[in-house]
């Protein structure tokens, strides 16, 4: 049985405070973006197997967030062996949600595959022991994300609607644990509900995403092109979760950005152009 994980951006990312556990208390807005997408394939077996292709992901197998789902649900649950595998084309490290996407989708593929009939609220809450964001995944609406993000509650973003978004991710990993660190919490008098009704222009001024405050000093290269985006035209341009990916909004529905590096335009999740360098540009 197959399946497609796909990414996210956030809009905006306050950084609350530290709680007891060692987490932090966050505020932000996952927004799905389904044109960017992994391929996950779960068939059963006479042995348990897990291959990933594609975008190379360090570590140990057993330490993939898909084989921690499998393992997860095989305690509560008696699964038959399971070949696994997985493409990665969301790049790792670049607060695209790709893991945790990949993590969630295996959820929800175990159920249907093995007719467990686990309704969504369920598999948010095995989905929440996997990782912090891993139950945005679950659904496939725009939500607010609070406590360590696994605190949703959906939401409606007419703004996007018929705006283009165009992400760039490039070739720069950054660790969401060693961002963390250095980040200081925010005290916020308006909170991100507020900030994102109202008109997308004022955004710029508005809408803040914490982590640039410590991530930019150490790739400056990213700053340049939040900068870039905004010169070519982005009504508001941001660093996605901790980075290194990065997105820019425009008005124009075919905007093509001017940079040196791999250009890719999606539009109503139709592939429709590609050019082969360097840093990956999504419009979607």
């Amino acid at each position: 049985m197959l399946t497609f994980p796909f990414c996210k951006i956030n809009l905006g990312l306050h950084i609350i405070n530290k709680r007891p556990d060692g987490f932090h208390n966050i505020e932000t807005v996952f927004y799905p973006v389904e044109t960017i997408t992994d391929v996950l394939e779960i068939i059963p077996s006479e042995q348990f197997d897990f291959q990933c292709f594609g975008v190379q992901i360090d570590g140990k197998k057993e330490d993939n967030l898909v084989v921690k789902a499998y393992n997860l649900m095989k305690q509560h649950y008696h699964l038959p062996p399971v070949s696994i595998f997985l493409l990665k084309n969301i790049p790792a490290g670049a607060g695209l949600g790709g893991g945790s996407s990949d993590a969630a989708f295996a959820l929800k593929l175990i159920n249907t595959l093995f007719k467990l009939d686990l309704n969504d609220e369920k598999l948010k809450e095995y989905a929440s022991q996997l990782g912090s964001d891993c139950s945005f995944f679950i659904d496939n609406v725009p939500a607010i994300g609070q406590g360590k993000g696994n605190e949703l509650v959906p939401c409606v973003i007419p703004q996007l609607s018929e705006k283009q978004i165009v992400i760039v991710t490039p070739d720069v990993f950054v660790s969401t644990a060693e961002a963390y660190k250095s980040c200081k919490p925010t005290k916020r008098t308006t909170s991100l509900s507020e900030i994102i009704s109202q008109p997308l222009h004022t955004w710029k001024d508005l809408l803040v995403n914490d982590f640039e405050k410590t991530v930019f000093p150490l790739y400056p290269q990213l700053q340049k092109i939040k900068e870039n985006l905004y010169q070519q035209g982005a009504v508001y341009a941001s660093l996605s979760g901790s980075g290194g990916a990065l997105y820019g909004i425009f008005d124009e529905k075919w905007k093509r950005v001017k940079t040196e590096g791999k250009m890719q335009y999606f539009h109503k999740n139709t592939r429709c152009h590609e050019t082969k360098q360097t840093i990956d540009i999504v419009c979607v």
